[in-house]
């Protein structure tokens, strides 16, 4: 779609840029550089989320680059009126919220598991949420700030690790009209003191509990945790040479949270995940990652050995995928 048309259709109202419920760099990057977007064009908006800004990455990323997000508690003058563009998620998706306002536009890289009739829709599979909103700055000729070029830069370094996950033409093309308007130096301070001490208990206890069976990595997270650190961990456990594919999960205050990640072609995670949980909650994502989450009121749907179940749903799934 044309971006100038999302200004058309914003323009006028209280405009709100959505993330989902735990915003990671990709997330807070391309909400930021929509609302930058947005301002050059007249738009004023105001960024925010529900959930928790749980990892210091994050925090840090706020931080850095002077970001402001508001939680829902901090929004008592949303309305039903209100126009909401949703930014690195989806409406209906289990990590999003459904808020007050009118979700009439969204932005996302995601695969659409719930179609929904948006005023203004711009899904595409690309390796991150970043490099679209990068897009619209480059396509409609419209000035980029170096923090703002910055945050973008680092959204799609992050999500696609490096341009090692996912990576597609887009995500190298933005990249490059990003690099030399952005100031890198805001970029090499995000690499600086990203982890948390007690993230090293997350880590210790995933090596402790990690089973394979024929190349599929099941490592459990017995205490509350950041979504984010259960992805991280994710990735750290699909780095071993004898793993293809990663099932992370954690117990939360919620629920049993998962992250999962496929390195094969024919082991979709996204996929992978919203079939294994369809009857016990709901996932999604990228054929390389996904995450998902099951109720606390669903749990005991699993039975008395959870990991057990957990394991064989999710075996079952990959076998009629190989």
């Amino acid at each position: 779609m044309n971006p100038l048309d999302l200004i058309a259709l914003l323009k006028g109202h209280t405009v709100y840029i959505q993330t989902h419920n735990f915003p990671d760099p990709d997330a807070i990057a391309s909400a930021f550089g929509l609302q930058e977007f947005l301002a050059c064009h007249g738009v004023a908006a105001s960024l925010c989320y529900d959930g928790k800004i749980d990892r210091l990455s994050a925090k840090k990323m706020l931080e850095t680059f002077g970001i402001s997000m508001f939680s829902k508690d901090e929004l008592p003058h949303m309305t039903e009126e209100d126009y909401i563009a949703l930014v690195d998620s989806q409406k209906m998706n289990s990590n999003v919220t459904d808020l007050i306002g009118d979700e009439v536009a969204c932005i996302d890289h995601h695969p659409i598991f719930f179609p929904y009739d948006y005023q203004y829709q711009d899904i595409r599979p690309v390796g991150s949420c970043s490099c679209i909103i990068a897009s619209y700055f480059k396509t409609t000729g419209t000035p980029i700030s170096p923090k703002c070029a910055a945050a973008l830069a680092y959204g799609i370094k992050m999500d696609t690790a490096d341009f090692t996950r996912g990576a597609t033409a887009l995500d190298t093309e933005m990249f490059s009209f990003l690099f030399p308007e952005a100031d890198w130096k805001l970029v090499v301070s995000m690499y600086s003191n990203t982890m948390e001490f007690d993230d090293l208990r997350a880590y210790g206890a995933a090596i402790q509990n990690i089973q394979i069976f024929d190349r599929t990595g099941f490592a459990y997270i017995p205490f509350n945790c950041a979504q984010a650190l259960i992805a991280i961990i994710s990735d750290f456990i699909l780095a071993l040479d004898v793993v293809n594919v990663a099932v992370i999960y954690a117990l939360q205050k919620d629920g049993i949270r998962f992250s999962i990640r496929s390195e094969l072609d024919q082991i979709h995670a996204g996929n992978l995940i919203a079939e294994a949980l369809a009857p016990y909650g709901s996932g999604g994502g990228h054929p390389s990652m996904s995450g998902g989450m099951i109720p606390s009121a669903n749990i005991p749907l699993l039975g008395e050995d959870i990991h057990n179940s957990i394991q064989n749903i999710f075996l079952k799934v990959i076998e009629k995928m190989e």
